[in-house]
């Protein structure tokens, strides 16, 4: 077990806490800023925007889609239609996870765990002999990345661009929020081009076993999707597929590097794997918050919010809440039971997190079956990204094979 450390962070009397502003001692341990939140009050509000902090809170926001609506047409991301499904609400929102929940399902994501395997020991023979990775770009990139290009069934050639695209997205150009999405703006109609581009190439070969091919060729309800849609779908695909294991990996990693004793517990015993994963989504929870929008005037926890209001449901919070967890500033691979909300809640639970899990399940346990022993090299600085937090800089240190 192991407790977050003192960050120091000044006591600071604000009515709503904005991530994404690369406050650096936050995004390292932002786990006492939640409990600040927290011990303030179940909603934090500014002017036409409202945050949960405590569990209960969230609940609310993301189990009553009549009210707080996924509905965004697009306009965070600058894209001029919604992603699909995470920006459609019922009853369209059933119809797509219809689609989409079988190729996503646990059984179909179990297949994936030989290809998975193979993946992470290749990486790991790059530089296993130097003794010394960059954890981000060596590993944590392009493992679910070429893992997501694979399952997608687009060339290794295209990562780059596609990467791009990503970073465009999250993490857009410009200082203001005017240029931000403006950023946003051209960015997505690069990415509608890139796929309109790659549909029309794909509409002249035979369906491939794939899941862009599964896209364009099955039925739901006795209609096909549109290229549109196929594209709204890709869109959300390329930012879910190529960033949030990434960001879990990057975190994961430091802490256990950081925390020797949960590390030898992984190599001990690989049973725990499982448990720990989840543990470490609780503790690290890398999709700080997401985003409804109040479609009436509502309360929560007897809070007031108004018809408009943006609802930043803020799901680190909620995973760090001692209402709902036992010593939740522990963390404790046996925790049971671990209802962490790391992937969100609701209609709109993450699609891809059977697939996330897979993917970290079997990183914990081939890494740490060859290099059971690393640590951060002296001095080490992290370099959190803001928006989706990630360590844009993990090196690692472990002994060289010989």
């Amino acid at each position: 077990m192991t407790t977050a450390p003192d960050t120091g962070t000044p006591d600071v009397d604000v009515d709503l806490m904005v991530f994404g502003d690369n406050d650096q001692a936050f995004l390292e341990y932002p786990q006492p800023h939640y409990a600040k939140m927290r011990a303030r009050r179940p909603l934090l509000s500014a002017p036409g925007a409202v945050q949960t902090t405590t569990r209960a809170a969230l609940d609310t926001a993301l189990r009553n889609a009549e009210i707080y609506s996924s509905g965004m047409e697009g306009a965070p991301l600058g894209t001029e239609r919604p992603l699909i499904p995470l920006q459609i609400d019922p009853p369209e929102h059933r119809k797509y996870r219809k689609l989409l929940d079988p190729l996503f399902a646990p059984k179909q994501m179990a297949k994936l765990e030989p290809q998975i395997s193979a993946q992470v020991n290749e990486l790991i023979d790059g530089f296993e002999a130097r003794g010394s990775c960059d954890f981000t770009n060596e590993f944590a990139i392009p493992l679910p990345s070429q893992i997501f290009l694979r399952l997608f069934g687009l060339p290794f050639s295209e990562l780059p661009q596609l990467l791009e695209f990503n970073e465009r997205t999250q993490r857009p150009g410009g200082s203001t929020a005017q240029e931000h999405l403006a950023a946003r703006k051209a960015n997505a109609q690069d990415v509608y081009r890139y796929f309109a581009d790659v549909i029309t190439e794909r509409r002249k070969e035979a369906p491939r076993h794939d899941l862009l091919s599964k896209l364009l060729t099955t039925d739901v309800d006795g209609e096909r999707l549109s290229d549109e849609e196929v594209i709204d779908v890709s869109f959300l695909m390329i930012l879910a597929g190529l960033d949030t294991i990434t960001d879990t990996l990057t975190c994961s990693f430091k802490f256990l590097a950081e925390h020797p004793g949960h590390r030898q517990r992984i190599v001990d015993d690989p049973s725990i794997i499982p448990s720990a994963v989840e543990e470490l989504l609780r503790w690290e929870t890398p999709v700080m918050t997401i985003i409804r929008v109040a479609h009436a005037d509502a309360e929560i926890e007897g809070c007031p919010v108004k018809n408009g209001d943006y609802v930043l449901a803020c799901l680190g919070s909620a995973n760090t809440d001692e209402k709902e967890f036992e010593n939740p500033d522990e963390v404790i691979f046996e925790r049971n039971p671990n209802r962490h909300i790391a992937f969100g809640g609701g209609i709109h639970r993450c699609l891809g997190s059977h697939l996330a899990r897979q993917e970290l399940r079997v990183a914990l346990r081939e890494w740490h079956r060859r290099l059971p022993h690393y640590e951060l090299p002296r001095g080490f600085v992290p370099e959190y990204s803001d928006g989706l937090r990630s360590v844009r800089n993990l090196t690692l240190l472990f002994p060289a094979a010989s």
